[in-house]
């Protein structure tokens, strides 16, 4: 026997690798290819859209705005355009998920530095006490790159209507008066069209991972 395995050894070796190619292939060519939906905010729980846009089926994009980043400037929707970039809300005196989240689009600028495709976005609910002067020693503090990621401020009520009309984001009900807050986990995939292509636990490490993966597949969206 052991004659016989020993005179036909390169012949086992071949057939191996062989098999090992065709279930490969196999298996590449049989694995369904992951798609990314595009939310609508009929597609979202209600408590975190708002009542005027809730049964909107289709079209939905993230509207035109106008806020101020850590370095005073104008930041609007032409800054992210045919750009992939992952939005989400803060505030920073926050001491209980903030500081996580802050840290994992930390981690998202890092292993994001070299890819001039996407950009990162994060719009402080507590603009009358983020002002800019707090913003730019938050974003050194944390390590902030201006290129990558911008912090930003404006009007409470613009905000609050992003979250809650835009990025459909914000189990908080009101109307972005001055007692309102906004207070959210997730993090917001937006594509290169400002459509909604997934949502994200910010206070998890594997939605890390995850948001990684989903933004390759967004850019092999438009090769």
């Amino acid at each position: 026997m052991l004659q016989f395995f020993s005179k036909y050894k390169w012949f086992f070796v071949v057939m191996f690798v062989l098999s090992a190619i065709i279930i490969y292939t196999f298996y590449t060519v049989l694995k369904p290819t992951k798609k990314l939906p595009i939310y609508q905010p009929a597609d979202v729980n209600v408590e975190l859209v708002d009542t005027t846009v809730q049964y909107v089926r289709k079209y939905h994009k993230i509207k035109d705005f106008e806020l101020i980043n850590q370095n005073g400037d104008m930041v609007t929707q032409q800054v992210f355009a045919n750009k992939i970039y992952v939005a989400d809300f803060f505030f920073t005196t926050c001491q209980t998920i903030c500081p996580i989240m802050t840290d994992h689009m930390a981690n998202l600028q890092e292993e994001l530095l070299n890819n001039d495709n996407v950009l990162l976005l994060s719009h402080t609910v507590q603009p009358e006490v983020d002002s800019v002067p707090q913003l730019k020693k938050y974003a050194k503090k944390k390590g902030v790159i201006n290129s990558k990621w911008h912090l930003v401020t404006g009007k409470k009520k613009d905000i609050y209507d992003l979250a809650r009309k835009s990025y459909l984001a914000s189990k908080t009900d009101g109307n972005g008066g001055p007692y309102d807050m906004i207070h959210t986990e997730n993090f917001v995939l937006v594509d290169q069209q400002r459509r909604i292509r997934g949502f994200y636990d910010g206070t998890k490490p594997e939605s890390i991972t995850e948001i990684l993966e989903d933004i390759k597949i967004l850019e092999r969206e438009v090769e």
